[in-house]
């Protein structure tokens, strides 16, 4: 047995932290107990908190750190990834992807929705002791093309599941998507009860999607690529009726992710609570500050009741994949959401949305969330705060 005492453990599953408590685990992890400490008992200063989830990583872009310029807006980061992307040997991604899963797992996290496109990131994730749930994303833009792509991303599910990882295919976006891969895509992901896409993460997007211009329509109309309907609607209202397209009736079952949000109105989270049984929420503030200068409406998400979770996306559109700083960031832009709430979203939201919220997301008896200390941190974030896994 271990035991891990701290002048505030936040458990989780109360409003307010524990002060000056201790967790007892077993040689497993398994909490065992968690009560007040014994006066004069020696205390970790800062809090410890559940193991973190990931709600949106790309791990397998790790490789690109550093190689972006910041602030291009999503046309401009769009145009590096497509510049950027095969840079580097099979060597240096593998070598990169396996150090950010590493670093993730020693700073806390403990489980991880992540995004592939291909099968570069299998073998580290089947191999490491984080629980991952991969989204295989796809993309193209012309609807002849949405068998081929369907059948493809089924063989690469297959090559996944071999492994032993939970996989399923899921929709990129709706500008990478012909309507038709949109409803395929998301349909097949359904089947395995979780769904994820990218929704909302800029204004150029909207404006695309509403009235058929700005930066991203002219940069797909230079590039040859075919524009998405001008719906005179959200993105995230086209993505909902496309799921409907597919003959499905509200509410949809299955956990869904909206990933980004960036634009979400009061009318669009509504929406999403009609058509689909349980949707999320993931923020990324780190990443939509890196393309283009913006956060999410976090004061319409959190009246909207929709759960909000947490990721770090990419290092190609972040300096690091740490969700202390994420949430240091949602903090200082946000004073008035208290840290225990952050928190919940880092941990509880995410273990919900992965299915996993029996063992992960809070520090009760019996469960088996991993603990972790953050440092110079009480009832609030520092600058100086930084976590490692106990």
């Amino acid at each position: 047995m271990k035991r891990f005492a701290a002048k505030y453990v936040y458990t989780l599953t109360a409003s307010e932290p524990l002060l000056n408590a201790f967790v007892e685990v077993e040689e497993d992890g398994t909490i065992r107990r968690i009560g007040p400490c014994e006066e004069g008992e020696a205390l970790l200063d800062g809090a410890i908190v559940p193991g973190f989830v990931n709600a949106h990583c790309h791990v397998e872009l790790s490789y690109m750190k550093g190689l972006f310029r910041k602030g291009t807006g999503m046309a401009g980061f769009i145009d590096q990834i497509n510049a950027l992307r095969d840079t580097s040997s099979p060597e240096e991604k593998l070598a990169s992807l396996q150090a950010a899963m590493d670093g993730m797992w020693e700073q806390g996290v403990v489980a991880m929705a992540d995004i592939s496109n291909c099968d570069d990131s299998f073998a580290v994730k089947a191999a490491h002791p984080m629980y991952t749930r991969t989204f295989l994303e796809v993309f193209g833009a012309q609807p002849a093309e949405c068998q081929e792509v369907m059948r493809s991303v089924r063989a690469l599910q297959e090559k996944a599941q071999a492994l032993g990882l939970d996989a399923a295919p899921t929709p990129h976006s709706c500008y990478t998507m012909s309507p038709q891969l949109v409803t395929a895509s998301s349909m097949a992901g359904l089947e395995s009860g979780y769904l994820s896409f990218h929704s909302e993460e800029s204004e150029e997007e909207e404006e695309m999607m509403r009235l058929g211009r700005g930066p991203m329509w002219d940069n797909r109309k230079a590039n040859g690529i075919p524009t998405p309907p001008v719906t005179g609607t959200s993105s995230l209202e086209y993505f909902l009726d496309r799921l409907l397209a597919g003959g499905l009736r509200a509410p949809i079952p299955g956990h869904v992710l909206l990933v980004h949000e960036c634009c979400l109105t009061a009318e669009g989270a509504a929406k999403a609570k009609k058509v689909l049984s349980e949707p999320f929420l993931a923020v990324c503030p780190l990443s939509n500050l890196f393309i283009h200068r913006m956060l999410p409406p976090i004061p319409v998400m959190r009246e909207s009741g929709i759960p909000i979770c947490v990721g770090t996306d990419s290092l190609s559109s972040n300096d690091a994949l740490c969700m202390v700083d994420e949430l240091y960031c949602l903090q200082q832009a946000f004073p008035e959401v208290p840290l225990e709430q952050l928190l919940e979203w880092a941990c509880l939201n995410g273990a919900r949305f992965l299915g996993k919220e029996d063992t992960l997301g809070t520090l009760e008896p019996g469960k088996n969330p991993g603990l972790v200390f953050i440092s110079s941190c009480g009832e609030r974030l520092t600058a100086q705060s930084k976590s490692h896994r106990l």
